[in-house]
């Protein structure tokens, strides 16, 4: 039986930057990026651990590909809320899956 632990919940998030993306100039865009990367610090400081950013080949819809896990769902949903919060569905389409891990 699974019990819940350090690390048990995975985030696999998919994405690809908007059109609109490109048209920031430099500074809005480093404004954002450095919003979204006190998120990602603040998540690992709290036990979350991420693979990085991946650029993904073959056929898909995104470009990227991150893997993250969290000693929770809460703790996953919490932070994509502040990613959210922090406008990154703004400028990027994308998609998630969660889960916790199988028995094995």
């Amino acid at each position: 039986m699974n019990t819940p632990n350090a690390n048990s919940t995975i985030w696999i998030h998919h994405a690809r930057a908007r059109s609109s993306w490109y048209e920031l100039d430099a500074e809005a865009k480093t404004t954002y990026a450095e919003r979204w990367r006190a998120i990602d610090a603040a998540a690992i400081a709290n036990g979350a651990t991420s693979t990085g950013s991946h650029t993904v080949r073959g056929q898909s819809d995104y470009s990227t590909v991150e893997v993250w896990t969290f000693d929770s769902y809460d703790a996953a949903y919490d932070f994509w809320e502040q990613k959210v919060t922090a406008e990154y569905g703004r400028w990027f389409v994308f998609a998630n899956s969660v889960g916790a891990k199988a028995d094995t």
